[in-house]
């Protein structure tokens, strides 16, 4: 049997991390991009701007599982400060729901620049750790113990989700391409966030036309419903992808 370790609580730790683009964007002196894009923000500039942090909750079907690790998120901040955008970039299903629900909820200085105020994109991390969580000693491996680690609570608990599934699919007249999402299915069947291959912006906003008509039942853990990723293939009836124009790979707060 599992030998499952005793928590007090949770350490979170929010830290900003790089958005992957080698250049940054100066917040006092870059202006704004020629076709009005949002400027890329720095891990160090956007952390000095940010004036309203709300920790996420720990969810209480996480602490239950002992699942801890980090969620990444990519952050669309709008010209007065507010986050526009929160995408998932890589993390547990139901702690990203929760961080979700609190980098929406923040607040930067607006970004100044000689042309005005700018949007800006940047990234943050949200670690989810539990209290004296003891992980596996020396002597417990050598003696063939069979103790919880992080990423064996990860499989325990997703071995005991039934995933969540689409209930009514809207019927899309002659469709013409079929554009693969991966979403972010919350606890009350709404689509919370998505990911998507690139396409171009006919492609993206008949799909996000199509997907409001569909439904979902929400995963569950037992009777208790939760968070979940779901691949789905959505038909739709626009041009194939020209190879100019193109939304970015991932889009996020979409809600159907």
């Amino acid at each position: 049997m599992t030998n499952r370790r005793h928590y007090r609580g949770f350490l979170l730790l929010p830290a900003l991390v790089m958005t992957g683009i080698s250049t940054q964007a100066r917040a006092q002196s870059s202006p704004a991009t020629p076709d009005n894009s949002p400027i890329i923000m720095g891990r160090k500039q956007a952390a000095k701007m940010l004036v309203v942090q709300q920790k996420p909750d720990y969810p209480a079907v996480a602490k239950v599982n002992y699942l801890q690790g980090s969620v990444q998120l990519e952050l669309t901040v709008n010209c007065a400060g507010k986050v526009a955008k929160a995408h998932v970039l890589q993390g547990n299903p139901v702690l990203a729901e929760s961080a979700l629900k609190a980098t929406r909820r923040w607040v930067y200085h607006p970004l100044e620049t000689p042309s005005g105020p700018s949007e800006f994109i940047t990234t943050v991390e949200l670690r989810f750790t539990l209290d004296n969580w003891n992980f596996e000693s020396a002597d417990e491996r050598d003696n063939g113990r069979d103790v919880l680690t992080p990423q064996r609570a990860e499989r325990d608990f997703m071995r005991q989700v039934k995933p969540p599934k689409v209930v009514r699919a809207g019927a899309v007249a002659h469709p013409e391409d079929v554009v693969h999402m991966r979403l972010l299915v919350n606890d009350q069947g709404e689509v919370d966030d998505m990911e998507i291959s690139p396409m171009s912006k006919d492609q993206f906003d008949a799909a996000r036309q199509a997907l409001r008509n569909w439904t979902f039942q929400p995963a569950r853990w037992g009777t208790l419903p939760v968070a979940a990723y779901l691949n789905v293939d959505i038909p739709i009836s626009t041009p194939p992808l020209s190879g100019t124009a193109s939304t970015p790979a991932m889009v996020g707060q979409v809600r159907p």
